[in-house]
């Protein structure tokens, strides 16, 4: 029984990879921003939190997403942003 169910595990993992992949296309398409003004972007934030602390940039994880508001509850574009930091300067 434990074999079978670590095999579903992997597919439903795969699945739900992949669903957020397509979600990620569909964000860019919506807010019809280039991944050349996406990566413009990741390169001023490293450029800009690196004068201030040391940043692991293999962690470092920036997409655009979905989300709803707080106030009335419409969906927004939103840029969230994984940065480890190493240390502080």
């Amino acid at each position: 029984m434990d074999f079978i169910k670590l095999f579903t595990k992997k597919e439903e993992k795969s699945k739900n990879v992949a669903k957020e992949r397509l979600k990620l296309v569909l964000v860019h398409d919506r807010a019809d921003l280039s991944p050349k003004f996406l990566d413009m972007i990741k390169g001023d934030i490293i450029r800009v939190i690196s004068e201030y602390a040391e940043i692991d940039e293999e962690g470092l994880d920036i997409k655009l997403t979905r989300m709803k508001r707080d106030v009335d509850s419409t969906t927004i574009s939103a840029l969230v942003a994984n940065i480890p930091i190493v240390k502080m300067k």
